[in-house]
Protein backbone atom coordinates (compact mmCIF):
# COMPACT_ATOMS: atom_id res chain seq x y z
CA UNK A 1 0.00 0.00 0.00
CA UNK A 2 2.92 2.53 0.83
CA UNK A 3 5.23 1.22 -1.85
CA UNK A 4 4.79 4.54 -3.80
CA UNK A 5 6.20 6.21 -0.34
CA UNK A 6 9.09 3.73 -0.13
CA UNK A 7 10.59 4.89 -3.26
CA UNK A 8 9.92 2.09 -5.34
CA UNK A 9 11.98 -0.42 -3.44
CA UNK A 10 11.84 -4.12 -4.28
CA UNK A 11 9.89 -6.18 -1.93
CA UNK A 12 12.88 -8.15 -1.29
CA UNK A 13 15.32 -5.14 -0.51
CA UNK A 14 12.35 -4.24 2.16
CA UNK A 15 11.66 -7.52 3.43
CA UNK A 16 15.79 -7.91 4.45
CA UNK A 17 15.78 -4.13 5.54
CA UNK A 18 12.88 -5.23 8.16
CA UNK A 19 14.80 -8.67 9.10
CA UNK A 20 18.03 -6.53 9.79
CA UNK A 21 15.74 -3.71 11.92
CA UNK A 22 14.28 -6.79 13.87
CA UNK A 23 17.62 -8.28 14.71
CA UNK A 24 18.47 -5.07 15.73
CA UNK A 25 15.94 -4.43 18.14
CA UNK A 26 16.62 -7.82 19.83
CA UNK A 27 19.78 -6.84 20.38
CA UNK A 28 18.95 -3.80 22.73
CA UNK A 29 18.49 -4.14 25.90
CA UNK A 30 14.93 -4.57 27.44
CA UNK A 31 14.84 -1.33 29.33
CA UNK A 32 15.56 0.51 26.51
CA UNK A 33 13.08 -1.32 23.66
CA UNK A 34 10.64 1.58 22.00
CA UNK A 35 7.60 1.33 23.60
CA UNK A 36 5.53 3.80 20.64
CA UNK A 37 6.47 4.45 16.94
CA UNK A 38 8.28 7.90 18.18
CA UNK A 39 10.67 5.98 20.31
CA UNK A 40 11.40 3.28 17.50
CA UNK A 41 12.10 6.62 15.03
CA UNK A 42 14.46 8.12 17.52
CA UNK A 43 16.09 4.63 17.42
CA UNK A 44 16.37 4.30 13.32
CA UNK A 45 19.09 5.39 11.48
CA UNK A 46 17.54 6.54 8.42
CA UNK A 47 20.93 5.75 6.90
CA UNK A 48 20.76 2.37 7.31
CA UNK A 49 17.27 1.77 7.08
CA UNK A 50 15.60 4.12 5.07
CA UNK A 51 12.84 1.99 4.26
CA UNK A 52 12.10 1.42 8.24
CA UNK A 53 12.64 5.16 8.90
CA UNK A 54 9.50 5.88 6.53
CA UNK A 55 7.63 2.92 7.10
CA UNK A 56 7.72 4.28 10.81
CA UNK A 57 7.35 7.75 10.33
CA UNK A 58 4.10 6.36 8.30
CA UNK A 59 3.20 4.78 11.09
CA UNK A 60 3.49 7.09 13.75
CA UNK A 61 1.08 9.84 11.91
CA UNK A 62 -1.73 6.96 11.17
CA UNK A 63 -4.61 8.09 13.55
CA UNK A 64 -5.28 5.57 16.20
CA UNK A 65 -9.16 5.84 16.05
CA UNK A 66 -12.03 8.31 14.08
CA UNK A 67 -12.31 10.18 17.41
CA UNK A 68 -10.24 12.89 16.23
CA UNK A 69 -12.00 12.98 12.45
CA UNK A 70 -15.04 13.63 14.24
CA UNK A 71 -14.20 16.06 16.43
CA UNK A 72 -12.87 17.76 13.94
CA UNK A 73 -16.15 18.15 12.12
CA UNK A 74 -18.24 18.55 14.48
CA UNK A 75 -16.17 21.72 15.30
CA UNK A 76 -16.62 22.54 11.57
CA UNK A 77 -20.48 22.47 12.03
CA UNK A 78 -20.11 24.84 14.57
CA UNK A 79 -17.62 27.29 13.26
CA UNK A 80 -19.56 27.49 9.62
CA UNK A 81 -22.68 28.56 10.09
CA UNK A 82 -25.20 30.02 8.06
CA UNK A 83 -24.05 33.56 8.89
CA UNK A 84 -20.15 32.68 8.08
CA UNK A 85 -21.01 31.10 5.34
CA UNK A 86 -19.00 33.94 3.27
CA UNK A 87 -15.77 33.19 4.90
CA UNK A 88 -12.07 32.46 3.31
CA UNK A 89 -10.49 29.32 3.59
CA UNK A 90 -7.66 30.86 5.77
CA UNK A 91 -10.10 32.43 8.33
CA UNK A 92 -11.93 29.20 8.32
CA UNK A 93 -8.87 27.17 8.28
CA UNK A 94 -7.81 29.36 11.51
CA UNK A 95 -11.32 29.13 13.06
CA UNK A 96 -10.78 25.44 13.20
CA UNK A 97 -7.09 25.04 14.12
CA UNK A 98 -8.46 27.01 17.60
CA UNK A 99 -11.69 25.07 17.94
CA UNK A 100 -10.22 21.71 17.72
CA UNK A 101 -7.09 22.64 19.80
CA UNK A 102 -8.49 24.62 22.29
CA UNK A 103 -6.02 23.07 25.14
CA UNK A 104 -3.14 24.90 23.78
CA UNK A 105 -3.03 28.18 25.11
CA UNK A 106 -2.81 31.53 23.15
CA UNK A 107 0.05 34.07 24.25
CA UNK A 108 -2.02 37.04 23.22
CA UNK A 109 0.99 39.14 23.09
CA UNK A 110 2.93 36.92 20.35
CA UNK A 111 -0.58 37.05 18.23
CA UNK A 112 -0.62 41.05 18.55
CA UNK A 113 3.47 41.25 17.59
CA UNK A 114 2.55 38.63 14.77
CA UNK A 115 0.33 41.49 13.11
CA UNK A 116 2.01 44.39 14.09
CA UNK A 117 5.05 43.02 11.79
CA UNK A 118 2.65 42.22 8.70
CA UNK A 119 2.16 44.95 5.90
CA UNK A 120 -1.16 46.16 6.06
CA UNK A 121 -4.01 45.29 3.29
CA UNK A 122 -7.03 47.25 2.14
CA UNK A 123 -9.37 45.54 0.68
CA UNK A 124 -11.71 47.60 -1.45
CA UNK A 125 -14.92 47.35 -1.09
CA UNK A 126 -17.01 47.62 -4.16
Amino acid sequence: MYMFDLNECEESVLLAEFKLWKRRLESIKSSNTPRNAMEAIVLCNSQIYPNVFKLLQIFATLPVSTASNKRSFSNLKRIKTYLRNTMSQGQLNGLAMLAINIEVGIDTSEVIDNLSKKKRRLDLIL
